[in-house]
């Protein structure tokens, strides 16, 4: 594994995640990134080192090298801030409290396969997306 990319932790059989998961992949023009299914062995291995609570957190985690990691709301601003130009903007809303921003993300995860469906199984990434994701 390369120790300079970021990692992506993300639920493997919802809609919404894959779809999160494709729109990164489409942004990150300085490959930063690398994605693993927390229902992955691969994915469990990186929750197991961090002692995090897939009961209490079942959402996208963001794991940086050399830095701790970060959740929900705060995950979803890092990754996007990542992406440079105007999308750094997005740190503004690093002024919400995270109580908040956790508050509303949470409501859109409990509900986000009722709203956005889910699959039978983690997706396949292409042959030409396969490097990116962490076996």
């Amino acid at each position: 594994m390369e120790e300079n990319k970021k990692i992506i932790l993300f639920d493997g059989v919802c809609n919404l995640c894959n779809g999160a998961i494709q729109f990164i992949i489409k942004r990150d023009k300085k490959d930063n990134f690398r994605y693993a299914p927390l229902q992955s062995d691969i994915g469990r291995k990186f929750l197991q080192q961090r002692n995090i609570d897939t009961s209490k957190i079942d959402s996208i985690i963001l794991i940086e090298p050399g830095v701790a990691y970060y959740t929900k709301a705060s995950a979803a601003l890092k990754i996007g801030q990542d992406f440079g130009g105007a999308w750094t903007l997005l740190q503004v809303f690093e002024w919400i409290p995270e109580s908040i921003s956790n508050f509303i993300y949470d409501i859109i995860a409990k509900n986000r396969y009722k709203w956005f469906g889910k699959k039978e199984a983690c997706m396949i990434p292409t042959p030409e997306l396969k490097a990116k994701f962490l076996e």
